[in-house]
C-alpha cells in the first residue's frame, strides 16, 4: 500500500498516511483542522537485475565511437603503433 505526504496549508505539518490508490484524499488536518493539500514525494523505487542502466550501463567509461577506433587499429597489426610515435616524434 503507497505511502502519501500531505501538508497542512494552516499550520505547516507534513502528515503521512498509509492509502489504498482508490482512497479518496485527505482534506483536513488532524492537527489543527486545516485544508491538506497532497505532495509529490521521491520514491523509494529501485530497478535491480541485469537489463538496467545501473546495473548493465552505468559503469562503464569507454564510450561505443572509441571502442571501434581502438579495433581499426589493432586490426592494422602494428601500423597503427608506428602511426602514433610518429604522431609524437618531434619535429
Amino acid at each position: 500500500m503507497p505511502i502519501y505526504e500531505y501538508e497542512c496549508t494552516k499550520c505547516g505539518k507534513i502528515e503521512e498516511a498509509f492509502q489504498s490508490i482508490a482512497d479518496h484524499p485527505l482534506t483536513i488536518c488532524r492537527h489543527c483542522s486545516g485544508e491538506l493539500h497532497k505532495l509529490i514525494s521521491q520514491s523509494s523505487f529501485h530497478l535491480k537485475g541485469s537489463g538496467w542502466y545501473v546495473t548493465d550501463y552505468a559503469g562503464k567509461t569507454q564510450h561505443p565511437s572509441d571502442h571501434s577506433e581502438n579495433k581499426k587499429d589493432s586490426s592494422d597489426s602494428g601500423s597503427g603503433e608506428s602511426k602514433k610515435a610518429a604522431d609524437k616524434a618531434p619535429e
